[in-house]
């Protein structure tokens, strides 16, 4: 796989999986955090920060999800990659410029911030106008930071006081098994490594599927971070994981519980504009020609996310911004 070698691009560096098989991600690499504080090294200004993602990327998804869900789109600017990662890796166009330098390729925003990086050339990514670098490009840290150092236009608390502890139980319950288990079974070299990945990924869908049929949310009657988190992979599931990725013990949609889950977080104000589902499908059977040597998009499967659903039997505790009584700013 490709990433950067001191400055330099290189398409032969990357070794996605271990002796064993097994898909082995890498840490990202720039973890300073913007703080709510006047005098911190990364303060929370309105319009300073500007955030790169991709809307094929489930990681930089829940970013632009929780920057909507705050109301933070006037706040922190946002622009988009092309959806298809060819060997020059995640690309701007006329479609999707860099509107800040006019860079060709995300790679060139990264050796901005330092000339010499080496690894990979994620998203999302966190950039500081004033400073001219990367602040942070993991994406649970940010969406923790948009969460909680920025004031939004709408009161909404991803991470509310008493179920912090078991917000972030949930978001690392979820990452190995569910969020990473996909990419551990799409991306496994070894049949052993890919029927453990998958054993733990059905197991982990079972076991959500039943905290569903009594908790409206994952972490109860609040909407949280959690949430945001498990969307991402299973508004993507049906559509790529379950062929692309060989999931296909059950799809989303054959859950009842999970799938009006999702349906639900679906119609919530603003979070379908953060969904495209061509950027998506074409992202993944585009992208790895390792998987996929034609290259062929497939034109299934034909699910409504915006059908009813029935998760208002369950008590739920939502912002008035959640509830649909307040209007989304546009993006």
């Amino acid at each position: 796989m490709n990433m950067l070698v001191n400055g330099e691009w290189r398409t032969d560096a990357y070794e996605a999986t271990n002796e064993e098989g097994e898909f082995d991600r890498d840490e990202t690499s720039f973890r300073d955090w913007v703080r709510n504080d006047p005098d911190a090294e990364f303060p929370a200004e309105s319009g300073r920060y500007h955030v790169y993602i991709s809307r094929a990327c489930p990681w930089a998804h829940r970013v632009a999800m929780t920057r909507r869900l705050k109301g933070l789109e006037d706040d922190i600017s946002l622009s988009i990659v092309e959806p298809v990662r060819y060997d020059d890796g995640w690309e701007f166009s006329e479609t999707h410029p860099d509107p800040l330098y006019g860079e060709a390729y995300l790679r060139d925003v990264y050796t901005r911030a330092d000339s010499e990086y080496t690894g990979r050339v994620t998203v999302p990514v966190l950039w500081d106008r004033e400073r001219e670098t990367i602040v942070n490009n993991e994406s649970r840290e940010i969406m923790r930071m948009l969460d909680t150092e920025f004031d939004g236009a709408n009161d909404v608390d991803l991470w509310p006081e008493g179920h912090r502890e078991e917000v972030d139980e949930t978001i690392d319950s979820i990452y190995e098994s569910i969020n990473n288990g996909v990419y551990r079974a799409g991306f496994a070299d070894t049949q052993e490594a890919y029927e453990s990945a998958v054993a733990d990924l059905f197991d982990a869908l079972d076991r959500w599927e039943s905290v569903l049929d009594e908790r409206r949310f994952l972490a109860g009657e609040v909407l949280t971070e959690a949430d945001v988190a498990m969307f991402v992979t299973l508004v993507r599931f049906d559509h790529v994981y379950h062929t692309h990725f060989k999931c296909n013990r059950r799809a989303i949609h054959e859950y009842p519980n999970l799938w009006n889950y999702t349906k639900e977080l679906y119609q919530l104000p603003g979070v379908a504009e953060t969904v495209n589902l061509d950027h998506i499908t074409r992202h993944y059977y585009m992208s790895h020609d390792d998987l996929n040597p034609k290259r062929l998009v497939p034109t299934g499967p034909d699910i409504g996310f915006s059908e009813p659903h029935d998760r208002d039997r369950l008590p739920a505790d939502l912002s008035p911004a959640l509830r649909g009584d307040a209007a989304p700013a546009d993006d």
